[in-house]
């Protein structure tokens, strides 16, 4: 939320015009005009959480410390659903969210996690970044939120297990798989024949450890830093859905700000997701061997085989009409396999 001293608020009252490029060009004498709160589930080594820190001192030097954007990693102000109702009541100014639980409020966010619908890194980001990423930003603005442009990376999803190797669909029948609070993930391991148990990821380690579930899935740039090798033994290289981050802000509080102080921030977080997805790649092809020689077990799987189980479960026909034939569309034409 932000904060405005009385001398901004004087300035402000001669006109944006006026206002804003001030603002800007102030050295860091006075306390910051705009003091802005930003949090996330990630722990402080996630590259996400690194690189917006990063951002967020970019933008007080660009500004000479007049924008204050503060840092609140690792589920410090609350669980995934706290911290967005806490976005939409204006108590938080940005917040990054997979759009699989914004979906519990914008429900065709979740479209991107389509489970195997895209098969490379190539395909993702010709969705996002092009004419499934403009759909969704437009149905995230329609929700009360505004979407930044570039949407963060998490990576292709990966199943971990305490209890058994998962090789086939088979595998996860009565499986006790943690999963995020969103429709789509509940409904695709039920596909499957598993348990799937909706629980927050602050929460996710202790679940695991006392074994309330036996397994979850996730990115291994997640699965390393929340140190869930901890507490499984066994990951499935299923790369049965692929994850991002959408920036979100407070539509309220952003229209408030000046232009310029919006553009500065736009461009540091735009810069931030692009360094971001990076990261994220690279730590993808070194992980595997740092998580074996931690003590996790890898196994590929035979992807065609999940995907026609998902096929044969009715998954794909119910989420179709539930997103309806132009978005399905949209998704077909970047996805990189038919669904």
């Amino acid at each position: 939320m932000q904060s405005l001293s009385r001398r901004s608020m004087l300035k402000l009252s001669l006109g944006t015009a006026i206002a804003a490029p001030a603002i800007l060009k102030h050295t860091r004498v006075y306390a910051a005009d705009f003091t802005l709160k930003y949090a996330n589930n990630a722990p402080m080594t996630h590259p996400l959480t690194v690189r917006i820190t990063e951002a967020a001192e970019a933008i007080r030097k660009e500004t000479g410390g007049k924008v204050d954007l503060r840092v609140f990693p690792n589920n410090q102000l609350g669980g995934d659903t706290d911290m967005l109702s806490q976005l939409r009541a204006g108590a938080l100014d940005f917040f990054t969210l997979s759009p699989m639980i914004l979906s519990t409020l914008v429900p065709k966010a979740a479209i991107s996690g389509v489970g195997f619908a895209f098969k490379g890194y190539d395909h993702v980001w010709s969705a996002m970044d092009g004419e499934l990423g403009d759909y969704v930003r437009a149905q995230i603005e329609r929700g009360g939120l505004h979407p930044f442009p570039k949407i963060f990376d998490n990576g292709f999803r990966q199943i971990s297990s305490s209890t058994r190797t998962i090789k086939t669909p088979d595998d996860l029948k009565s499986f006790k798989i943690r999963v995020p609070p969103s429709p789509m993930w509940t409904s695709m391991f039920q596909g499957f024949g598993a348990a799937p148990l909706t629980i927050n990821f602050a929460e996710v380690y202790s679940a695991l450890q006392t074994k309330i579930a036996d397994g979850q899935e996730n990115p291994l740039v997640t699965i390393n830093s929340a140190k869930l090798y901890e507490v499984q033994k066994y990951v499935a290289k299923t790369n049965h859905m692929w994850d991002g981050f959408w920036f979100l802000s407070n539509r309220a509080s952003w229209a408030k700000l000046p232009a310029e102080v919006r553009k500065v921030i736009e461009d540091q977080i735009t810069a931030a997701a692009m360094k971001q997805r990076v990261d994220v790649a690279a730590l993808n092809d070194s992980l595997e061997k740092d998580l074996t020689a931690k003590g996790i077990a890898f196994n590929s799987v035979d992807a065609a085989a999940f995907q026609n189980k998902l096929q044969s479960a009715g998954f794909y026909k119910e989420w179709q009409g539930k997103f309806g034939e132009a978005a399905w569309a949209l998704l077909q034409k970047s996805a990189g396999r038919a669904l």
